[in-house]
């Protein structure tokens, strides 16, 4: 709640602003009426808004910003001195409108790391002689038997000491596949358990595991993320003393101070107050209407000019579950075929397997179903099913033994083709190695060629392949979709650190969808999250693209690009006419209220400019 209180604050001046004025014009112009009892409306405003106003440019100046947002300051102190009164609460109502307007473009998130604490559980579920107790996290000790109930999230690293399950690793290894646990196996914090209880002995107090070194790199993330340097800023760090220098060479050549005010007032830069957050409401507007959510306004003026362009691999440039790609036979004619028939072929074994894996959970049962579904084979009759971690797939599939394993548990591994890149499993029916079945999570339809775009449409564009996979898995994707600078198998921390070098070289675009991502996604100039799987990846990101389409990205890019361009020609064009003001104003030819109402006529027409951003337009991507 109290995060909204600021943005409250800005409309609530904004409308008091724009009555008090209106009150003040009819009593004066439409009823004939002065004095200083029918000014009170604009003295309110000058002291409630003027002053709140006054007090947030005050500490924007001791933190050494000196931003355009300075003349209007400057112009409202100017307009109580001179006692022009009515220009002043005009001032109020242009530098809070813009205020609003910006802020109003952005939905503030919670941090990341409010987001992380809260996956976290409170509490674990200790093992003692009278049964299981509830302890909150601190009070685990090294060595406690801890219960990791069914789709629980694990609270330390540890060791499973009772049980058989699988567990979701993904948010740190960034492999879509969940592993299978039996004692001995390791367990990290922050993976997710699968459908059956495990016990654990706990080898980390929580504060020393692996999930609270994560949340320890995204606070340093958090801390060093690159700040952007506004187009407001830039604009004003020149257009604030060249007005003030203006200003002060009338008053001194004249002796009139009016002559300092008009020319404050006709330079209040509302073409950058008002027409640059209209024309990041519209982009932001237009990127919603496209399934973008952009959260940081900052990064739309930033993401055209991102050089290196850095995607992680699982669930961005693939689908994020793998699929079936080959079965490779026996060439031995005993290859499960029956006495004194022919040898089995592709269709049979794979109709076989796929009967007998769709009583499994394993995700790579899911791959084989699919692939039988699409060769629209039928599935054969199954008993005896029996499915233990770590020691394979066994059942009777018509009258055939059948197991699923892996080259491991296969004694006969010379019998094996040569390790490749992916993942692989071996089918034995009737105790004979029948086939090797590989497995790949395959690129999406759209990486290879919106990799290729990239040379062709954005030539200057470095793209990298940054992964927590495996090399080998991670170069095969790479070739695949043509990226020839490839990071494979890193750690989150490695992430993070090649990002921050990158970006500390120039600005970094980075993709990604995972928990693991997080870190690296702050550390970037630009960071967009690919889906909405997580939510503390959509917590760092600057942007969230709802639909998994790479053509996504480059609409961002895209209506980023327009939007500063457009953004650019309402607010120098907006400036030149205010600098052509200043002069008139600066010679004698312009009051104050004469000035303000000029500017508020070069307000309208930047801000009418502005709103061409939002207009509906066709294509808005060069793939």
């Amino acid at each position: 709640m109290s995060s909204r209180i600021p943005q409250l604050n800005e409309i609530g001046i904004t409308l008091m602003a724009g009555v008090s004025i209106l009150a003040y014009l009819v009593a004066r112009f439409a009823f004939g009426l002065s004095g200083a009892r029918w000014e009170l409306p604009l003295y309110l405003t000058l002291a409630i808004g003027g002053g709140h106003l006054l007090i947030e440019l005050g500490r924007k100046v001791r933190q050494g910003e000196w931003g355009a947002d300075l003349l209007a300051g400057i112009s409202i102190l100017a307009s109580v001195l001179t006692g022009e009164y009515l220009v002043g609460a005009i001032i109020v109502l242009m530098l809070s409108g813009g205020t609003a307007l910006e802020r109003a473009a952005t939905r503030r998130a919670s941090s990341v790391l409010d987001a992380l604490a809260k996956r976290m559980p409170v509490i674990a579920h200790r093992q003692t002689d009278s049964g299981l107790i509830d302890v909150p996290l601190d009070r685990i000790a090294i060595g406690d038997a801890l219960v990791i109930l069914p789709h629980e999230i694990c609270p330390v690293d540890g060791v499973v000491s009772d049980g058989r399950g699988r567990m979701d690793e993904s948010y740190l290894t960034g492999e879509p596949f969940e592993m299978s646990k039996t004692p001995g196996s390791l367990v990290i914090s922050g993976a997710i358990n699968g459908e059956t209880a495990l016990t654990i002995a706990a080898t980390k107090l929580p504060v020393d595991s692996r999930y609270a070194k994560i949340m320890n790199i995204v606070a340093q993330a958090e801390a060093n993320r690159p700040r952007l340097r506004r187009i407001s800023e830039r604009l004003g760090a020149w257009y604030t003393p060249l007005a003030l220098a203006v200003a002060i060479a009338g008053w001194a050549a004249s002796g009139d101070p009016r002559r300092f005010l008009s020319v404050l007032v006709i330079a209040t830069p509302c073409p950058l107050l008002i027409s640059i957050p209209v024309a990041i409401v519209g982009a932001i507007s237009l990127a919603a209407q496209r399934g973008i959510l952009v959260k940081n306004p900052a990064a739309l003026e930033h993401i055209d000019a991102c050089e290196t362009l850095i995607f992680d691999k699982t669930g961005t440039l693939t689908f994020g579950r793998p699929s079936l790609t080959e079965i490779v036979l026996s060439n031995s004619p005993q290859n499960g075929a029956r006495p004194g028939a022919p040898a089995l072929s592709r269709s049979d074994v794979l109709k076989i397997v796929a009967s007998l894996e769709q009583y499994s959970k394993h995700p790579l049962a899911g791959a084989v179903m699919r692939a039988a579904e699409e060769e629209q084979l039928s599935m054969e009759p199954v008993s005896l099913v029996n499915e233990r971690p770590g020691e394979g797939l066994t059942g009777i599939v018509s009258g055939r033994e059948v197991k699923i394993t892996g080259r491991g548990s296969y004694s006969g591994i010379e019998d094996l083709p040569p390790l490749a890149p992916g993942l692989e499993c071996v089918a034995l029916i009737d105790g004979h190695y029948a086939a090797l079945l590989r497995f790949r999570d395959e690129p999406r339809q759209d990486s290879r060629s919106y990799v290729l775009h990239l040379g062709l449409r954005h030539p200057g564009a470095r793209v990298i392949l940054l992964s927590g996979d495996r090399v080998e898995e991670v170069q095969y994707l790479a070739e695949t979709v043509g990226i020839t600078e490839v990071h494979g198998g890193k750690s989150p921390e490695e992430k993070l650190a090649i990002v921050i070098a990158e970006t500390l070289r120039g600005r970094t675009l980075y993709v990604g969808d995972g928990i693991n991502d997080a870190p690296a996604m702050q550390a970037a100039t630009v960071g967009i999250a690919f889906g909405h799987s997580s939510d503390i990846t959509a917590e760092a990101a600057d942007a969230v693209i709802l639909e998994a389409t790479l053509r996504k990205v480059d609409e961002l890019v895209h209506i980023g690009r327009r939007m500063r361009r457009i953004a650019l020609q309402s607010a120098v064009g907006g400036m030149v006419l205010s600098a052509g003001g200043m002069i008139l104003a600066a010679a004698g030819y312009l009051p104050p209220v004469a000035g303000a109402v000029a500017q508020e006529l070069i307000d309208l027409a930047t801000v009418l400019n502005a709103v061409r951003v939002s207009l509906p337009r066709g294509e808005l991507s060069d793939v």
